[in-house]
This record gives C-alpha cells, structure tokens and sequence, in this order.
C-alpha cells in the first residue's frame, strides 16, 4: 500500500512530527521538514552540516565531497589532469601545479549535460528501438515454433506412410513363414504315422511270439513266422531344413538416404556487425557418435567398500565430486565422501534434520545438494555448513541433479500421491515447472513409494527414472516430451525393467540401473537401446560418471561402489 504522507492524493508530511505539511528539506539528509521541526532536524545529529532550504529548492544545495587530505574539507575545484576533485588547501600546497584547473560545479554540470543527452538518447531512441527488435524476435519465434512444427508433422507423416509399407511388408514375409511351417509339419506329421503303424505292428509281432513261446503245441511253433529283419531297416530320417532371415543390416545408410534428410538452416544477422552460422546435421549423421565407443566387454576397475552405520543398512547413491572423489549416501542419514583410488573415507556430513537424504548432487563449485524428504527441503552444504535452499509446501522433494547452467532440477511428489512435477530452481527462485505432455497428460507416475532420479543430458534434455512407470521419460528443456524408455529384450535376468539411478556420459548416452536385472542399461540420447553392462553387479541402485566417463555403480545390499570402464 502506498504511504499516504508520500500519496499523489495526500499532501507531503513531515519525516519527523509525520503530521505537519512539509515547508523544508534537508538537502544533507535528503529529509522533509515542517518549519517547526528545523531545530529539533538540525540538533538530532551535530555531526552533519545541515543544508535546510524550502522544500521548492531541494536538491539545491551541493554536496561537495571531502578532501581526505586536508580534514574533511570541501573539495570545490577539479584537476582535469588527475581526474580528481581537491579543496582550496590542495591549491595552497601546490599538489596540482601546472594542472589545468576547474570548478566542481562547471564539471558536474558538464557531466550532467552529458548524461542527460545519453539518458535522452536512451529514452527516445535505443530503448523504443530495441523494444521494436524484441518484438520482431518474438514473432519471428512464433512463426518458427509453427513451422518447426509443420516440419515435424510431415516427417511423421512420412514415417507413418513407411510404417505401412513396412507393416505389409512383414506382413507378407510371416504369411510365407507359416506357409514354409506348414508344409515342413505335414510331411513330419506323416512320417510320424509311419512310424506309430510299424510300432503298433511290432506290439502285435511281440504279443504273437510271447504266445508260441508258451505253447506247448508243437504244430503252432513250427508254423510260426518271425518278421523281426522287416523292422531291423530303421526309417529315414527327416531333418526339416528352417529359413532365415537375413536383415540387410548394412544398408541403414542407404535406408536413411531413401527415407529423407533435412536441409542445413541457418541463423545469420543483419546491421549489427556480427554473423552466426549453424549447421544442423541430417539424421543419419546425428546417430553416429564420433570418438569414444562402447566397450564389448566393460570391466571393473576398482571396488571402493562404503560403512553405513544403521540397523538393516542400505546404500542408495553416488555423485561425483572430481574423478578422485565421490560422495556416497545411504539409510544413516550421513553423507560420507570417499577417495577413489584409496578408498578411504575422507570426510563424513549428518543431514541438518537427521534424516536419511533422499538423493544428492554436486554443483559446478563444488558444493554438496541433498533433498530431505520428511523435512520437505533441499539444502547444500558450503565449507560444511548446511543452508537450506527450498522448502516445499504440499510437495515432497525426492530427485535432485544440478544442470549446466547451475540451475537445480528438483522432481517432487504432492502430499495426496495423485501429482509428480520437475522444477526448476534458480537459487531458492522457481523457473520452470514440467509436469505434462502435450495433451495434458501427466509425464510421471504418482506415489509416495515411487522411486525416482533425475539427470540432465549434454543436449539439455532432462532425464528421470520413473520405476513406478517401468520408464526412462526424457524432456527436452523446454519440457516437451521426447520420448520414454521402457526396457530392451531379453534382459539379462528377463525381468520387467526396473529403472533406479541415471546419469549422462560425453557421448549424450543414458545409463539407467535396472535392479530387478543386475544390470546397467545404455540407450542414445534418441532412446535407442546401446548396450547393457552386467560385470556381475548385484542390486545396483545409484548411479554417476567422471570427467573420463568411468562409470560409478552404488550396489544397494553389498554397500560397494563399482568403478567400471565401458568407453574406449
């Protein structure tokens, strides 16, 4: 609410009495006075030299800085050549001899012109100008969010006339399968009678001899005929020889050249001195990955043991702080940070509440993040001391990761476990909420038990492991859904995917831990699936990679890390 001593609609009051019309104002103290209350102004502070004027002329009286040199001094003269205000004792003592000289007064009211003609300019010009240029940029986007969109709808289209193509195609290929089936099982079929006619016939022979054999009819035994050699030639047999099927693997290039590419766009500017030029990639050429490649078998590189001090512990997560050191984090309700190479425990930190932390992070200083799910907050520690950044209402923080730009990506669950949302933080300042798709559909699965863990990728996508889904969602940064990761067959154990700890590598791969198969899972950043990682890991929880994309595997039971190397 506006003041009313200060209000347009009240007259100016008093700073003092707050009741009187003001008549005076101190130009030293920047105060509105009433005539009656000069004196008391002018005593309450002795120190100062109250400049009192009418309140018409306020702001009148210069204010003249003080020498430093010559005991508070007013300095009312200037030195264009040191560029420095001096008082009348600085004249007398000869310090700017030679100098050009002038007065305070005319260099401000220089300065002031100058100022005033940039504010002017600034005011009449560059500001409307610039507000023009926004505008033009926000249509502009506008209009390329619509054609972007456009672009992406006839791909689709595209793809979908390919799919049905495809879709006859296989179609056909399984109608001439079941027919090759058929045809090989009616010509085992009658080789099978054959065979069950002479082993029905072999019981009769049997049957006929275990009578002559008990007989004690001479006439009936020499009658007897054995056919035993009939049976002695064994059937041919039929071994159906089965089709393959042979994908033509080595032409995806030619597939994706048939299929279409994109044309390079590009950005350039206009009267402002400067030129920008990118080049999209056509989408054969954005799957290939230049430099690292996965391993075909990863190898463990070493195996750090973790102390978690609790009844039936648990240990959840990693992150890591530099390729030397990790933090780790279980069920006890302490962070602990371990050597890498030595193993050793260098440093232990309690929760503020004592609660076991929900997930942590590092940040690009350095700093250590955790959630605390009971208490509602996220907090960081600094030199060891723990500040709280956010505390939630009506919401429970569970994911946390720290994005490239220093932002906080927070992935939280509300109170009735009927909501889950993404926010993004600045600080404690909330930036940007993600929470459902594009037909208002919600992106994550709801519920207090749900586990979930959230990344963001180098293309700035943002990654969350939703077990309660059985997924892997992954949103671009503006939020749009991309797409979602529901498991590869078969799985090592052929279980259904069981997403826990995610992380990033240089190379934009996902890693996902999948407990219910003791593995990790590796897809692209387009979601294709790359590979899995078994190394003979056992109920892995918590995931992160170094500068070296080494991967840090958190094994829930055993309470070991796993160092493992995947990439050449």
């Amino acid at each position: 609410m506006m003041d009313p001593r200060t209000s347009s609609q009240d007259v100016m009051r008093c700073d003092m009495c707050e009741t009187a019309v003001v008549q005076m104002h101190c130009d030293t103290c920047l105060a509105n006075l009433c005539s009656a209350c000069v004196g008391n102004h002018i005593i309450s502070d002795e120190s100062k030299d109250h400049k009192v004027v009418k309140f018409q002329a306020r702001k009148s009286t210069p204010l003249y800085p003080t020498c430093t040199t010559h005991n508070k001094e007013p300095c009312e003269m200037y030195c264009k050549q040191c560029n420095i205000p001096f008082c009348l004792s600085c004249i007398a003592s000869k310090q700017h001899l030679g100098h050009e000289l002038s007065k305070v007064l005319q260099v401000v009211r220089e300065k002031k012109d100058m100022i005033t003609k940039q504010r002017n300019e600034l005011i009449d010009t560059i500001y409307p100008t610039y507000q023009g240029i926004a505008f033009d940029v926000q249509n502009r986007m506008i209009h390329l969010e619509k054609e972007h969109g456009d672009l992406s709808t006839a791909i689709t289209k595209h793809g979908e006339d390919w799919h049905r193509e495809i879709d006859k195609l296989v179609k056909k290929l399984k109608a001439e399968v079941d027919e090759m089936k058929n045809i090989q099982l009616q010509t085992l079929q009658k080789h099978l009678d054959e065979i069950l006619k002479n082993i029905s016939e072999i019981k009769d022979e049997i049957n006929s001899l275990e009578t002559v054999i008990d007989t004690n009819d001479l006439s009936k035994l020499f009658g007897v005929k054995v056919n035993v050699s009939r049976y002695r030639k064994l059937p041919h047999k039929i071994m159906p020889s089965l089709p393959k099927f042979i994908p033509r693997i080595g032409h995806k290039e030619e597939l994706s050249k048939l299929f279409g590419a994109l044309s390079s766009n590009s950005l350039t500017s206009d009267k402002h001195g400067y030129s920008m030029m990118t080049i999209q990639k056509s989408p054969e050429a954005g799957s290939s990955l230049s430099g690292k490649q996965l391993l075909d078998e990863p190898e463990t590189v070493t195996t750090i043991k973790i102390d978690i001090y609790s009844l039936i512990p648990y240990f959840y997560i990693v992150s890591c702080l530099s390729d030397k050191e990790i933090w780790t984090s279980g069920n006890d309700g302490t962070m602990k940070l371990y050597s890498i190479n030595q193993g050793s425990l260098l440093k232990s930190i309690t929760t503020k509440s004592g609660n076991m932390p929900s997930n942590i992070a590092v940040t690009k200083s350095g700093d250590l993040v955790y959630t605390d799910n009971i208490d509602r907050t996220v907090n960081i520690v600094k030199n060891e001391k723990i500040e709280e950044v956010i505390r939630l209402q009506n919401w429970v923080p569970k994911g946390v990761c720290c994005t490239s730009s220093d932002d906080l990506l927070v992935i939280m669950y509300s109170d009735d476990n009927k909501q889950t949302k993404v926010v993004r933080y600045s600080g404690s300042t909330e930036k940007q909420t993600i929470q459902f798709d594009d037909k208002g559909k919600p992106l994550y699965s709801s519920g207090f038990h749900i586990l979930r863990y959230i990344t963001e990728n180098r293309n700035l996508d943002i990654c969350v492991s939703d077990d309660g889904a059985g997924a892997v969602v992954v949103v671009n940064q503006a939020g749009k859904l991309r797409f979602r990761y529901t498991g590869h067959a078969p799985a090592p154990k052929n279980k259904p995917f069981d997403p826990r700890g995610i992380t990033t590598d240089s190379q934009s791969h996902i890693l996902t831990a999948d407990f219910n198969n003791d593995c990790v899972h590796i897809i692209d950043k387009n979601g294709q699936f790359l590979s899995y990682i078994n190394c003979g890991l056992n109920d892995p929880f918590g995931l992160c990679t170094d500068t070296n994309d080494n991967l840090f595997v958190a094994q829930l039971l055993n309470k070991r890390v796993r160092k493992i190397k995947y990439l050449n």
